[in-house]
């Protein structure tokens, strides 16, 4: 399991490259978009191989768990990391001006990362579900008492990701001293 928990986020990363390849360099930019498209089947992947071997009698444990994190945490922003990686590659291999979609003013920031923490929060929701599918699979194994103890065990780790996202996103901008600039004086 943990062998196909590395191969996805490989196989993430080796689509998001060659994506990217094909559609500058290479000047194939349809290929491009189908590799960079096909990212999600990653995920999809990756669901698959928890369920196959939890329903082949696999013992839950730590790579069920992360599992479970990855894939909600790369749905929800697995779209937003291929954009960055476009912009990025745009910017600092290609050195075009690629306008920064990130705000500036201080209320700006302080929406986006409020934004963003909707965002960890849905992923986190959905980790959960994908968690308690795979007890849901373990029920009536040998393996039942522990998978609900494991891979219930992981909510205490979705806990501290929110609480330290909460504290160095929202709260951390909202503390922040707020930078006034000329239109905002106005």
């Amino acid at each position: 399991m943990v062998v196909a928990i590395i191969s996805c986020e490989v196989g993430f990363w080796v689509l998001l490259v060659a994506g990217l390849l094909a559609r500058y360099p290479l000047n194939l930019p349809h290929v491009g978009l189908v590799l960079l498209a096909a990212t999600p089947v990653v995920d999809l992947l990756l669901l698959i191989f928890t369920v196959t071997d939890l329903r082949t009698g696999g013992e839950p444990g730590a790579a069920h768990g992360i599992a479970a994190l990855y894939l909600g945490f790369s749905v929800v922003f697995g779209r937003r990391m291929v954009a960055w990686a476009d912009r990025t590659y745009r910017q600092r291999v290609r050195h075009e001006t690629v306008p920064d979609p990130r705000p500036t003013s201080w209320s700006g920031k302080l929406r986006a990362e409020v934004i963003d923490f909707g965002r960890a929060l849905l992923a986190a929701a959905l980790a959960a579900v994908i968690l308690e599918i795979c007890v849901l699979l373990v029920n009536g194994t040998a393996y039942e008492a522990q998978a609900t103890d494991t891979l219930r065990g992981w909510y205490g780790t979705l806990g501290i990701i929110l609480a330290v996202w909460l504290a160095t996103g929202p709260v951390w901008q909202l503390f922040s001293k707020p930078h006034t600039t000329t239109d905002e004086r106005r």
